[in-house]
């Protein structure tokens, strides 16, 4: 994909060199394809690119109005590429420096301006209507049926965020599920999930309030996250989880506007 990229954005070099094409527009609605063309007294002469050289024509074979509006055209859109090719390699550089700078352990990670914020890890406690359990990283915890809640301590997040759509870099420890979650803060903590555990199978039924999000995997092992739409005011999680197991890694966030309320742009 790098190898077809670069050879896109070369070609697209030399057609800025060279010029772009366009269509001189003759009046009995036939046409030559050009590179340039100049009205030269009674003659037009322009420059062929199906012959490579330069030719004359009469101008009043020629419809000139349609030929500038449609070289115009051309011109227009052909800058519009060329900003949006510059746009994008702006923002393939800067993500390629925000790599580099992003720590090889596994865990969440948030870049503003020059520096790479660590989220500090949560610990969760599971909580039953018979016992309170410590949630282990990555392991499964066995349940009694009934209901449970997964609860982080504290009712806000130290970690925040201004930007209404934040981007967050997640490295996994090994190939799991991640995403983002609302948390709901109630009495001195924040609800990460319900839990309903079946009868007799001890099967779980996780219900998170996810949070929609677009992914994209930079390198190997290596997500960026960020929200589809842009977040309430509230308190937040990026998660890395087993389907089906009470078995996550949570690091919490808040996302709490500043004035004039700032936007991540991609």
């Amino acid at each position: 994909m790098a190898v077809v990229r670069v050879f896109v954005v070369l070609l697209f070099a030399a057609s800025l060199l060279f010029g772009a094409t366009f269509k001189l527009y003759l009046k009995d609605g036939d046409f030559h394809v050009v590179r340039e063309y100049k009205v030269d007294g009674d003659r037009v002469r322009y420059y062929s690119t199906e012959r490579s050289q330069w030719e004359e024509i009469p101008s009043s074979l020629c419809d000139l109005t349609k030929t500038e509006r449609e070289r115009q055209r051309v011109a227009t859109d052909q800058a519009k590429e060329a900003k949006l090719i510059d746009e994008e390699e702006q923002y393939e550089r800067k993500q390629r420096q925000d790599v580099e700078r992003i720590p090889m352990n596994a865990g969440a990670y948030f870049v503003e301006g020059d520096q790479v914020k660590s989220l500090d890890y949560a610990e969760s406690t599971i909580v039953t209507n018979k016992r309170r359990q410590v949630l282990k990283v990555i392991t499964p915890i066995p349940l009694v049926a009934g209901k449970a809640t997964v609860q982080i301590k504290g009712e806000h997040a130290k970690f925040v965020v201004n930007a209404d759509e934040p981007e967050f870099y997640i490295r996994l420890e090994k190939e799991e599920r991640f995403g983002m979650i609302q948390l709901t803060p109630t009495k001195g903590v924040r609800i990460v999930e319900s839990i309903d555990i079946m009868p007799v199978t001890n099967e779980n039924f996780e219900n998170p309030k996810q949070v929609p999000v677009f992914q994209r995997e930079i390198t190997s092992g290596l997500f960026k996250v960020w929200p589809e739409k842009p977040l309430a005011p509230g308190e937040y999680a990026v998660v890395e989880f087993t389907e089906g197991e009470v078995n996550l890694r949570i690091w919490d966030f808040a996302y709490r506007p500043s004035t004039g309320s700032e936007h991540v742009k991609r």
